[in-house]
């Protein structure tokens, strides 16, 4: 019985800090990574699977000369702690790169981005 109290607390000590390890990671966008839309979006919405803090996530946009073309800033969401939303602005055809950095609540810092595309609709024939 002891072996097994004692396996017990060696178990536990070694699985408790992998949660801590963890780091916020991107499990949704909108628009997606390697998107090819027809429509420019008027917002982006990144969701993370770890509650961020909202005085330390940015995410900017820029275009294919990489001059940014957001004015404002990066917000997480009042209704969903996981949420960075950025309003943008009519963007014009051409390739487009996401650019973020966010802290989740468990103080690890992710710096990534994505891009995505804007091309002229196919004409029906």
């Amino acid at each position: 019985m002891r072996r097994l109290l004692v396996f017990v607390a060696i178990a536990t000590l070694l699985l408790e800090p992998v949660a801590a390890w963890a780091h916020a990671k991107l499990v949704k966008s909108e628009p997606a990574q390697r998107a090819v839309l027809t429509k420019p979006p008027s917002q982006l919405r990144l969701w993370f699977n770890e509650r961020l803090e909202p005085a330390f996530c940015i995410a900017t946009v820029v275009d294919a000369s990489g001059k940014s073309v957001t004015s404002t800033q990066a917000a997480v969401s009042n209704t969903d702690p996981k949420l960075l939303v950025l309003p943008l602005p009519r963007l014009a055809k051409g390739a487009y790169t996401v650019q973020f950095q966010v802290l989740s609540v468990d103080g690890h810092t992710v710096k990534a981005g994505f891009r995505f595309e804007i091309r002229e609709a196919a004409s029906l024939k």
